[in-house]
């Protein structure tokens, strides 16, 4: 499983060191969880979605910002939709998406059911 926020800092959990915002329900998941601790994102969360789902640097999948037509991943792009359900894993994407909401730019027309 693979769990995106949105809009959070580093800070921002107990688990992290804060102090002051109470997070328990994610700070077990911490607990339990594997840690990405080198990383990288873009200014917008579309941009940092379509570097994560593609393995490639945002600006090159076509998604550059969150408005203007500029969340559209590109059609070619294979996501880790596509890989793992081409290497016959069941997928799903629950939550945010924003990298296009109509066909063909959709999660399920992108590998997740």
């Amino acid at each position: 499983m693979l769990v995106i926020t949105d809009d959070q800092g580093y800070g921002d959990i107990g688990a992290l060191g804060n102090t002051v915002i109470k997070t328990p329900n994610i700070d077990k998941l911490y607990s339990e969880s594997y840690h990405l601790t080198n990383f990288h994102v873009s200014p917008t969360c579309a941009p940092t979605r379509a570097a994560l789902m593609t393995g490639r640097y945002a600006n090159s999948t076509g998604v550059w910002h969150t408005v203007g037509g500029w969340s559209l991943l590109r059609e070619q792009e294979k996501t880790l939709g596509n890989m793992f359900e081409e290497a016959g894993y069941a997928t799903a994407a629950f939550g945010k998406w924003h990298l296009g909401d109509n066909y063909p730019f959709r999660p399920q027309d992108r590998g997740f059911k």
